[in-house]
């Protein structure tokens, strides 16, 4: 069975287009790690159709023009809440699994014209030419953007190789970090200095005289910007809710109607679990959700019982199963099955045609829903724990470092990312099985489901698994980092620490220039390596910070440990 026959999109499936020439028309993608073939031209393996992926394409170019007024007017000392809080939730439109509604698109584009003419009437008459990005206007209707979308893909900009690669790299960082700061806006929390970068960065890639390690440099920032963000984002969960405790968490099931709450946004789930108190329905998590579990603020609902299923690829064959609602919080959306498609909703950017919708925060359909559903028997099952957090870790530092200095801990992998259906994956399981006995494995995103389930017992009450929680908890993996590394008073590079990461989309490369900005070398990524990544490009990434390729999980293990 082939990759999109496993999604549900096989030649003989029907399409989920929106426009009827979806059909004839190509594509260019490879912004994901499973894109097909150095870039997906007929149909998304994620499943996005041409006329998707062309109204896309044109979003990022109208938030390019955006940007490039928005920056132009902040050298005047203008900016507008408005336009900045547009650019983020723009970008974050244009993720991968995130958006696969045409019709909801093109209305962002038609939104992003009137905000594009905000911006230009703010910033007032400038010097220079002024580029085509910027004088975008959006079509009159939908097939008409399409077009626009066209003539605006990946490819259309006849720039050099290397810089392109660059600027893409550089675009898709910042889409990843546009997610978390919608996450910190939806918590209340904002950042001018993510707002000034974007659309200084954005109106970056318009810039003709711009030269490779312009973008280069750009990058580097990017990678500052995401730590911002996620430090900013740490900061609005840990206020909100707690530092995160180390948890069990149930993969059972208990007797009662059921919703299941996918996605990475915790005050989504805050919400729904205050509006299903008391009403005989049980909320579990999936993906990304799992870390919810250990925050005080949402594990005191005595409501919120276990966690279903694995990671985002798995959705297709586990919602199934699934006798009750399902809602999506954020990326990560597959083609839905109609055996489960009446009982799916989704929220906040996330769309699919033809699933409900809810706007705003009353989950009363979704409720109902659930309800009508007959929901799960009684049913235990194992445990596994989550929320080894920093300040979790931290806490018992002394602990940590006196087995390191006694000999007890030899080495820390960080294991983590991005999981996918790409074959190659199994990698990571093999990993942490092979490690050796006397190696703690941190964890972190949804790539953790290829091995938290093991059972890989502890060194002196220290787990040797501690699952740092969802992807943008890199930043805890990061604070554990540099804390271990005064405590030694070394260098981060020189900490008996090695970096084993999986990557699937844009949130991954947003942290990957995280730690680059950091100084962290010798990092090891897969199960491939991006399409967008030119050999001069990775040769760089080489030559400056010892990145390379996975290989087998006992060569690497050999290698890292000698």
């Amino acid at each position: 069975m082939g990759i999109l026959d496993f999604l549900g999109l096989g030649k003989n499936k029907p399409t989920t287009n929106n426009t009827s020439a979806a059909k004839e028309m190509n594509m260019f993608c490879y912004q994901c790690e499973q894109a097909a073939n150095g870039g997906c031209t007929k149909i998304g393996v994620c499943g996005k159709q041409p006329d998707v992926a062309a109204l896309q394409d044109l979003l990022v170019y109208g938030l390019k023009g955006i940007a490039f007024w928005a920056n132009e007017a902040r050298k005047n000392g203008k900016k507008d809440t408005e336009i900045d809080r547009f650019m983020i939730e723009g970008l974050f439109t244009t993720v991968t699994n995130v958006d696969f509604d045409a019709e909801a698109i093109a209305k962002i584009l038609r939104k992003a014209g009137t905000i594009l003419n905000k911006a230009k009437t703010l910033a007032g008459p400038v010097s220079g030419a002024v580029p085509a990005a910027a004088q975008w206007q959006p079509a009159a209707d939908t097939a008409g953007l399409v077009a626009q979308g066209e003539a605006h893909g990946v490819k259309s900009d006849p720039i050099d190789a290397d810089v392109k690669s660059v600027q893409e790299i550089l675009i898709y960082g910042m889409k990843g970090y546009a997610a978390y700061a919608d996450h910190c806006l939806i918590l209340g929390r904002e950042s001018d200095e993510i707002y000034a970068f974007t659309h200084k960065a954005l109106a970056a890639t318009l810039d003709k005289s711009l030269g490779l390690m312009d973008f280069v440099n750009l990058a580097m920032e990017c990678g500052r910007i995401n730590l911002v963000t996620m430090e900013l984002l740490n900061k609005a969960h840990t206020d909100a809710y707690g530092h995160p405790v180390p948890t069990p968490v149930q993969l059972g099931t208990k007797a009662g109607k059921a919703i299941l709450v996918t996605g990475h946004d915790l005050k989504m789930l805050e919400e729904l679990l205050k509006q299903t108190e008391g009403k005989g329905i049980n909320i579990y998590t999936h993906g990304e959700m799992l870390p919810a579990h250990g925050y005080p603020g949402l594990k005191k609902y005595p409501h919120l019982v276990g966690n279903f299923g694995g990671a985002w690829q798995d959705q297709a064959k586990e919602f199934v199963n699934f006798p009750g609602a399902i809602i999506f919080n954020t990326n990560c959306i597959q083609r839905p099955a109609d055996s489960y498609k009446d009982r799916l909703f989704t929220w906040g950017l996330v769309q699919w045609p033809d699933v409900k919708h809810v706007d705003g925060w009353d989950f009363s359909a979704v409720i109902n829903k659930a309800l009508e559903c007959p929901g799960f028997p009684e049913a235990p099952g194992k445990e596994i724990l989550t929320g080894f957090g920093h300040n979790a870790v931290l806490g018992v530092a002394d602990k940590v470092i006196g087995a390191v200095k006694g000999g007890q801990i030899r080495h820390f992998f960080l294991v983590g990312g991005c999981d996918g259906a790409k074959s190659g994956r199994n990698y990571y399981t093999e990993f942490a099985e092979k490690a050796p006995k006397d190696t703690v494995i941190l964890t972190l995103a949804c790539g953790k489901y290829r091995f938290n389930k093991l059972d890989l017992g502890d060194i002196g009450g220290i787990p040797r698994l501690l699952d740092v929680g969802q992807c943008n908890d890199a930043y805890s993996a990061i604070q554990i980092a540099v804390a271990l590394a005064n405590a030694f008073e070394c260098d981060v590079n020189e900490l008996p620490l090695s970096l084993v990461l999986s990557w699937y989309e844009q949130k991954a490369v947003a942290i990957l220039l995280t730690l680059l900005h950091l100084g962290i070398k010798n990092i090891k990524i897969g199960p491939s390596l991006p399409a967008f990544i030119t050999p001069n490009v990775l040769n760089f990434l080489v030559e400056n910070f010892n990145i390379g390729p996975i290989t087998t999980a006992e060569q690497d293990l050999k290698q890292i440990l000698g």
